[in-house]
């Protein structure tokens, strides 16, 4: 589907208004692409300070999500949107709030490799944060892209990911549980990488989100509580 849908208005100005609320959420986007992916450098270099910086630039992507809240109120307050316009502004605000999620989960990741920093490193896990994390980073974008071209394809292309992710997160937890049983002295270190996957896990929950706001945007069916048979 074009954009032309979008943006076909008598009024200048609230074309103006929609695109711009559409480029400040791929902004945010990018900021959480890059966060996520400084997150998993942090962790796999052991790099202090760069987790420090990841936790910090979480202030730019909240405040991102108050300026893309509040430019959706005014916009609803002043035009009044129907049909399609109206399904971006709630798509875009469902879309902000998984957006702002994905960079908290970074931030715990940040905050984590920090802590193995300091304490010493896992003797096991990072192949699979790596792994993981290459997968979650290449939905997020894959999701970015699809709300950009309003392209279903692509959105059904990665929630079918999801369900690869989902899977790898549940091999590699029980690989390093396993680990845990067998060897327990790097108990609180192995643990910590668990968590480092679930915050992973997660990420790409949200991008097949997105990917539900995308479907909903363009053929204004809410399908996030359908069974994936149904969908894909």
């Amino acid at each position: 589907m074009s954009t032309e849908g979008y943006n076909q208005h008598i009024s200048a100005q609230f074309n103006s208004e929609l695109e711009a609320i559409r480029t400040l959420f791929l902004q945010m986007g990018g900021l959480v692409e890059q966060q996520i992916s400084n997150a998993l450098k942090c962790l796999l270099d052991a790099d202090i300070g760069l987790a420090q910086t990841v936790q910090e630039s979480d202030k730019a992507i909240n405040d991102l999500e108050r300026t893309i809240d509040e430019a959706i109120v005014r916009v609803l307050a002043r035009r009044n949107p129907a049909a399609s316009d109206l399904r971006m502004m709630i798509s875009i605000s469902k879309g902000v709030t998984d957006l702002e999620r994905m960079g908290d989960e970074s931030a715990k990741i940040a905050r984590i490799a920090t802590q193995l920093g300091e304490e010493g490193q896992s003797p096991t896990g990072y192949v699979e944060a790596r792994h993981i994390g290459a997968q979650v980073m290449e939905m997020l974008n894959q999701a970015l892209d699809a709300f950009a071209r309003l392209d279903v394809d692509l959105a059904v292309k990665v929630m079918k990911e999801d369900a690869n992710v989902d899977q790898e997160y549940l091999t590699a937890a029980r690989a390093l549980m396993t680990y845990m049983m067998e060897d327990p002295r790097y108990l609180g270190r192995v643990i910590n990488v668990l968590w480092v996957l679930r915050a992973l896990e997660r990420i790409g929950d949200h991008a097949r989100n997105v990917c539900e706001q995308v479907i909903y945007m363009v053929q204004g069916t809410d399908v996030r509580h359908m069974p994936d048979t149904d969908i894909l």
